[in-house]
């Protein structure tokens, strides 16, 4: 009969490396974060100080949720064992085609509707290329990274689409403001509705993992592809599926984009997937596919826009931003590639 454990018999480093990995991990660095740039910023600012307001929170939210929402279809792909470089491209192809019809005069209803088609079959057309050519994500979500940069040009003529004010609905231009009041009555801020919508996205992405036939078919794929189609799981199906949903949240989040910026640039999304990727990768996800978490996810977006505000605060140059940003997810993926060893071990 084998041993009881004792707490005294539990090594330190075993510990340690149990906090700092997973979402508990990404938590406790989001902390971190936070409380840096809230000392920081007094310290260097005085009066000016700005970090620690209801109107800066409202900003990140905001800033979080156009990375957060892509990052969500991310973190189901990455936990398939995939990637998608063209996440970005896709995003800001999305964004133009809505601006594109709202030019012309189309219904607000049909410019959403095809925003989100449009997403949606960008990540169709990576599912199916995906598992009919038998090419490694990489490669193929490269290709269709530019493939889709190519499409957004065509469609604005290569310049950029500005709907009228006229012609934006209400509803889509405070997407995601943060105009005042930064308080509600009953002390609650004043949170735009792509926050809203965002959360109510991983909810739903959440039960679905982990509550689902299909959640269970994706790290079921993640974990041992052989394996998986040994159980009979039909691996194309699987695969298309994943890369289609991923795509609808792209789609969303190309809509939110449009609510920012007011307007429809393909070239906008070129670097945008690093952003999303290492959302996931921040968060605790593995790109040996198996493990993801959507709060972890949510939390690494969340890591990169407080970087990004408290830096412009403290008046860091962007290039010092690009370092910082780059050595956390080394970090991360370094972290991961320790874990996995550990689990092998």
């Amino acid at each position: 009969m084998p041993e009881a454990t004792s707490p005294d018999s539990i090594k330190p480093s075993s510990f340690i490396a149990k906090l700092v990995s997973g979402e508990l991990g990404t938590l406790l660095a989001l902390a971190a974060v936070i409380i840096f740039f809230a000392v920081a910023d007094p310290i260097q600012n005085g009066d000016r100080a700005s970090f620690v307001t209801v109107r800066n929170f409202r900003v990140m939210m905001t800033q979080t949720s156009i990375v957060a929402v892509a990052a969500l279809g991310m973190t189901m792909i990455i936990i398939s064992g995939g990637i998608d470089l063209s996440a970005g491209t896709a995003l800001t192809l999305s964004a133009t085609v809505l601006a594109w019809f709202l030019k012309n005069d189309y219904p607000a209803f049909a410019a959403v509707a095809v925003c989100l088609l449009t997403g949606v079959t960008c990540g169709l057309i990576n599912g199916l290329l995906i598992s009919s050519l038998r090419i490694v994500p990489f490669i193929v979500t490269l290709g269709t990274m530019t493939i889709f940069l190519g499409i957004g040009k065509l469609v604005s003529n290569e310049t950029t689409i500005f709907p009228s004010a006229a012609q934006r609905p209400d509803w889509i231009s405070n997407l995601c403001s943060t105009k005042p009041p930064d308080m509600l009555a009953g002390g609650m801020p004043n949170l735009p509705l792509a926050v809203w919508i965002t959360l109510l996205l991983a909810i739903a992405t959440t039960v679905l993992l982990k509550y689902s036939v299909f959640g269970r078919y994706i790290y079921a794929l993640g974990s041992n592809e052989s394996t998986a189609r040994l159980c009979g799981l039909n691996i194309p199906l699987v695969k298309t599926a994943v890369y289609a949903v991923a795509g609808l949240f792209v789609g969303v989040a190309g809509m939110y984009q449009f609510g920012l910026l007011k307007m429809g640039n393909p070239v906008e999304g070129i670097g945008l997937e690093l952003k999303i990727i290492a959302a996931v990768v921040i968060g605790g996800g593995s790109l040996n596919g198996g493990r993801g978490s959507i709060l972890g996810t949510l939390a690494g977006a969340a890591i990169m826009t407080v970087i990004a505000s408290g830096c412009d605060l403290l008046e860091v140059r962007n290039p010092y931003q690009n370092i910082i940003v780059g050595v956390i997810i080394v970090a991360a993926v370094l972290l991961d590639q320790v874990r996995e060893r550990r689990l092998a071990a």
